[in-house]
Order: structure tokens, then sequence, then C-alpha cells
């Protein structure tokens, strides 16, 4: 018999078809190629763009690919990012809600939300940190993440993310890589988590993703809420979703600036309805420069 999904599983797997449909061509973003840094490709989605391209991560140890789901073919120079994570058995093309990147373009052209784009990237399966020497996502993503948006003049003068998003693992990882940057004292704008892997201990034990339970402790989002205090966050999910205990409990001791909880399970459809409120919170707390660029 075959063996049950994951929720992080079953979702990908809608989101895949959606993802891969695309015809991939050559691609340049404003003056900059993407032959710079290694073959890349783009397609476009109802006038926006979804760019590949691949890396060395020193700090993973490995080439990652990096998707970017931009707006426009050409954004302004130094557009606001989004860093992008993706959800458990998944990878950077797959991160995406279905429906972003157009329902992005639509909503810049219609000058409802600024200019601003998101950037995926690889992570695997550790929920974005080191747990095993020399694969530290969570260290890709605060320095190696910046470096690249930046040889593209993405992100800003230093190329960092102003927000972070997540879907499930991705969204544990969100508010993770929130807390790490306000300890560096570079805090995010926002951050955003769409139905975050919140859960005990006896379920998280099993993603063996942790040396022991006092690691998994000292970055459980749920056990460290006081660590974004002031940083405007989101949280959205499914009432029928198998993570919307943590959900509950995260809004609770949080309580976010967004707290959508709706009808839906941890599928693509109800990742898809959230989009609308995803865009509207980010852009609230987009950089106001981007407003004036566009």
């Amino acid at each position: 018999m075959p063996v049950p999904e994951t929720p992080d599983r079953g979702r990908h797997r809608i989101s895949r078809r959606l993802t891969l449909s695309a015809t991939l061509c050559l691609a340049t973003i404003g003056t900059v190629t993407f032959s710079t840094a290694s073959p890349a490709a783009r397609s476009v989605e109802a006038g926006g763009s979804l760019v590949v391209e691949q890396r060395k991560s020193r700090l993973r140890g490995r080439n990652v690919e990096l998707v970017y789901l931009l707006p426009r073919r050409t954004p302004p120079r130094g557009m606001p990012m989004v860093v992008l994570l993706h959800g458990r058995h998944s990878r950077a093309r797959l991160a995406a809600p279905g429906g972003l990147v157009p329902a992005l373009a639509r909503a810049v052209d219609g000058g409802r939300v600024p200019p601003f784009g998101f950037v995926a990237v690889d992570g695997g399966n550790t929920y974005w940190h080191e747990h095993h020497h020399g694969d530290d996502p969570m260290g890709m993503l605060l320095e190696e993440v910046p470096e690249w948006l930046r040889s593209h003049d993405l992100g800003g003068d230093d190329g960092t993310p102003f927000a972070a998003a997540g879907t499930s693992m991705g969204g544990f990882g969100a508010l993770l890589y929130a807390r790490r940057r306000a300890e560096r004292q570079t805090p995010v704008r926002a951050v955003a988590a769409l139905a975050p892997a919140l859960m005990p201990w006896r379920e998280m034990r099993r993603r063996r993703a942790w040396h022991s339970r006092a690691d998994w402790a000292s970055m459980d989002p749920l056990r460290h809420v006081h660590t974004l205090r002031g940083t405007p966050t989101g949280i959205w999910c499914g009432t029928e979703d198998p993570f919307i205990d943590g959900a509950r409990s995260y809004i609770r001791r949080a309580d976010p600036e967004v707290a959508h909880l709706a009808p839906g399970g941890h599928t693509g459809e109800f990742f898809s309805s959230t989009v609308p409120g995803l865009l509207a919170f980010l852009a609230r707390h987009c950089p106001e420069q981007a407003w004036q660029r566009s």
C-alpha cells in the first residue's frame, strides 16, 4: 500500500504541476544578465516573471537553485524583496502559493501595491537550520542571499530582504529567520507564515531535524514569541489543517497583525486563497521608496 503523504508533501505535489508548466528561456533582470551566475531561465506569467538560477552556496556546501518571482520583466533598480521559504520535501521552484506571480503583477500594475518581489532558495528538510555540520540553510539566508540579490541590484543598497514569508516548514523557518534578523539588530519589516509547522516535540522529533528536544526548544517559534515583539506578523491557516493547533497557539501568544483562520486544509487550494491577503500585508510594510520608483 502507498505510504501516506505528509501535509508538506501533498501540497508540493499540487504546486509542482503549476510551477513547472511554463516554458523557460534565457533571461535578464534590468541590465544584469543571469549568465554571470551560471545558467538561468525565465518564464513569463501574466506580466510577471519567474527566473531560475544556479548558485554555489558555501554555507550549504552545494549548488542551490534560486527562484526570483518578479512583478515585471524589468524590475526597478533596488526593488525590495521578500525571502520566500519552501516546505518540507520541497524546493525553491515549489515555494510560492499558486497564482502568486500573476497576482503580484496585477497588483503592481494597478498601483495597489508598490513594486516588490520574492526570492526562494533550496533549503533542504531540516527546518532551515544547521542540523548537519557544514549544511547551514539559515546562514545561507542571512549571509549569501543578500549577496546574490545585490549582484542583480535587487533588495535595496545591501540586498537584504525587507520581509520573510513561508509555508509549512517554511513558515517555521520564516519565523526563525525573523528572530535571527532581530538578534542581529537588522529586523525584518514583516514576517508572514502560511500554516506554519508548529507542533509539540512528540510530533516534531519524527522529522529527524533536531539533535535533541533542547535543540528543538531553542528554536521553536512558539517558545520564543517575545523575540518578535513589535515585528508585524501575519499567520494564515486552514481550520482543517494538521497544524491548526500550533497556529492558534501562536496567535493567542503573539496577537499578530493578521490572524486569518478559514475553512481549508494543508492544500494548494487554501494556500492560493491567501495570496491577496499576503500581498496586501507585505505591501503595507514595504519600504516607502518602492512607491516612488514605480
